[in-house]
């Protein structure tokens, strides 16, 4: 029976395993998909995440990597379960961030939109905290590229609603 790892030491491989990940994409000249989402609750307020292992000062979107194969949708359900429990619904991509990493690596961050009922809770792992802010409301702890990301989400969700409006 093998023994838990306490949660310091998980928190500790996370930052190592994050840190050789990075170096090998870079060295590798890989390209990775991953997706972020914007999760909102009944009241409109987003759900924002601090990881352990990266910027952990830090409130961005929840996501995380695709698995080989794997659909943007699916992974989008997966990530934002194993991160804060919550399940999703109402599923929308709205766009794709591209970067280029030194070495020619490239990062493709597929932005998806989606909702739930549920409460996040974090692991204690992985996350830190998860909780729901207002969008007016929205921490001055923000990384820049989710509040970029949540600006897009709420031009597409107004161009989303003026089709709807003209049908």
């Amino acid at each position: 029976m093998a023994l838990p790892v306490p949660a310091f030491a998980h928190r500790l491989a996370l930052k190592i395993a994050h840190r050789v990940r990075l170096v090998y994409w870079r060295a590798s000249g890989a390209e990775v998909h991953g997706c972020n989402v914007v999760v909102s609750d009944n009241q409109g307020a987003i759900l924002l995440v601090r990881h352990s292992y990266q910027a952990s000062g830090l409130w961005m979107l929840p996501g995380g990597g695709l698995k080989r194969g794997e659909h943007v949708a699916n992974a989008a359900v997966r990530e934002v379960l194993e991160e804060t429990g919550c399940r999703i619904v109402e599923i929308a991509t709205f766009g794709v961030d591209r970067t280029t990493f030194g070495g020619g690596s490239r990062n493709n961050v597929h932005l998806v939109s989606a909702a739930t009922s549920d409460s996040p809770q974090a692991d204690g792992r992985e996350l830190l905290e998860a909780a729901f802010f207002a969008l007016d409301a929205l921490p001055a702890e923000i990384t820049g590229a989710a509040a970029e990301r949540v600006r897009r989400w709420l031009e597409w969700r107004v161009s989303v609603e003026a089709d709807a409006g003209s049908e």
